[in-house]
């Protein structure tokens, strides 16, 4: 492999979660984006700090408050050879809603009334009112062949018939829970890429992946685990890239049903009322948790203590909301002047397969409540699993990790009380409703001025966490590790993309 010549080498990627669709506009979860993003591409991209840059469209500007403008690029092809139009912009910008798909991305263009092409190269897009994360918004949509897509099922996406992009690379063949083969696109726009061939192979288990690495069996490595971190970098035979993910993992609390699945009394009899619906119990949890020592000894140090619905160097992050403190004694006392100073039995669910350590995170939360008198029995499964009994509303407390580019897209998805017609609380399965959240979030989404909207998105941030929304854990700090030859771009969305991986100088 290191002799090859970068033009004919293949590379090989081991990802640490199962792709589950090839369908970009199917489900937002960042196993598929990653997979879809070498073959998919949209009209504005980010770079590896999260700050947009041109794609697909070489400029975009607010015409008025409800009017934006895109150029388009010229000379773009499709994998079949054939150019990109602006019909095939409006066809993917309308898709998401046509599919309506839980988890989708219908949120992303509910804020669209109507698309209009000005000229061959110029797209209008007017929004039901003054919308100013539209670019954002703009980003999370990939542009599909309208002629390959049109009627096309999900299942023929994942069968590659309809996976015609304008990425750096072209399907190849896909084998599901294994592998997905690309190859480079011949005609892309942008700069060649470094490699002929791309796989991607799902290694969920982090003992698989690492082993995978070191024997060679592929070329590098997402989200190493931290156990392994400390003993490869001590060899000194592999280069590692390190961000600080905008990825923020949380518990979020059932706020809505008078009986939530798994909370009860010392017997597992139901309780009079819903706990989490007091804040004073989501105080009382939160100050229970030990975020210093969670990130340090069950992360191994690949995570900082979090106090914010985004990271450090997002946009609307609040550096005056601090991570709460460990104070077991003021958790106590919250929980008996709610009325639980017996405590109370809980289920705590969360994947194990998806996050850093997330099962060990749970044991350890778990482990942190018991302390003040909760009982929490954990419940994790695979993610797409997990997922699953989320949506059926089958959780009641569960562990999620959610990356955004933008504190208000953020509370909107996560936090908002739900409106689907407006894209709001797509992701909100605990139901918390706050009026004041969702007005300032409305406040922060409805400028085109972007330092008001930044003041606007961290006030609702202060409202969120003074209200005991969710419970912010810690920030991951992604680490990718590969072999020598090899130099990678970090990038703090954590998507892994070959296009970041190139042959080190010599």
């Amino acid at each position: 492999m290191c002799c090859l010549s970068a033009s004919a080498a293949t590379l090989r990627i081991g990802l640490a979660a199962d792709i589950t669709s090839l369908d970009p506009h199917l489900l937002a979860a960042q196993p598929n984006l990653v997979a879809a993003r070498h073959m998919f591409e949209s009209l504005i991209d980010v770079d590896e700090r999260t700050q947009l840059i041109p794609s697909l469209a070489v400029s975009w500007r607010p015409v008025d408050a409800v009017t934006w403008e895109f150029k388009l690029r010229r000379g773009v092809t499709f994998h079949d050879g054939t150019p990109l139009t602006i019909d095939d912009v409006i066809y993917s910008l309308q898709r998401p809603l046509a599919l309506n798909s839980p988890g989708g991305y219908a949120a992303y263009v509910r804020s669209i009334k109507s698309l209009q092409a000005a000229n061959a190269d110029t797209l209008r897009v007017v929004t039901h009112g003054p919308y100013g994360a539209l670019p954002e918004d703009i980003n999370s949509i990939l542009i599909v062949s309208r002629r390959a897509a049109e009627h096309a099922s999900s299942a023929d996406f994942d069968a590659g018939r309809a996976l015609v992009g304008t990425g750096p690379y072209r399907y190849a063949n896909y084998a599901r829970g294994d592998r997905l083969k690309l190859a480079r696109y011949e005609g892309y726009w942008g700069d060649k890429p470094a490699w002929s061939e791309v796989e991607l192979r799902t290694l969920v288990t982090d003992p698989v992946r690492t082993a995978a690495l070191v024997s060679g069996q592929v070329d590098a490595i997402e989200n190493v685990p931290s156990a392994d971190y400390a003993r490869l970098k001590a060899q000194g035979r592999f280069h590692f890239s390190q961000a600080v993910s905008w990825r923020t993992l949380f518990i979020h609390l059932d706020q809505y049903r008078a009986q939530p699945p798994g909370v009860g009394d010392a017997r597992g009899a139901p309780l009079a009322r819903n706990p989490y619906m007091d804040v004073r119990v989501r105080r009382a949890l939160s100050l229970a948790i030990d975020r210093p020592t969670l990130t340090r000894v069950v992360l191994e140090g690949l995570a900082i203590p979090a106090g914010n619905i985004v990271s450090p160097g997002i946009f609307g992050h609040d550096p005056a909301l601090e991570p709460d403190r460990y104070d077991p004694v003021e958790a106590r006392r919250l929980l008996a002047e709610a009325g639980y100073a017996a405590g109370f039995a809980a289920t705590l669910s969360g994947p194990n397969n998806r996050y850093m350590n997330d099962e060990q995170v749970l044991q350890a939360v778990a482990q942190m409540l018991a302390r003040i008198g909760i009982r929490p029995a954990v419940q994790v499964a695979p993610l797409n699993v997990f997922l699953a009994r989320t949506r059926r509303q089958e959780t009641s407390a569960a562990l999620l990790g959610w990356g955004s580019f933008a504190a208000d897209l953020a509370l909107r998805s996560l936090l908002a009380t739900p409106q689907p017609e407006k894209g709001y609380g797509a992701w909100n399965w605990a139901r918390y409703s706050n009026p004041s959240l969702d007005a300032l979030v409305t406040q922060s989404l409805g400028t085109v001025d972007r330092a008001r909207r930044e003041a606007m998105a961290r006030r609702a941030s202060r409202v969120a966490t003074g209200d005991a929304a969710i419970i912010p854990l810690y920030h991951q700090i992604a680490t990718w590790a590969m072999r020598p030859g090899l130099t990678h771009r970090a990038r703090t969305d954590e998507f892994t993309l070959a296009q970041h991986f190139k042959p080190a100088p010599p």
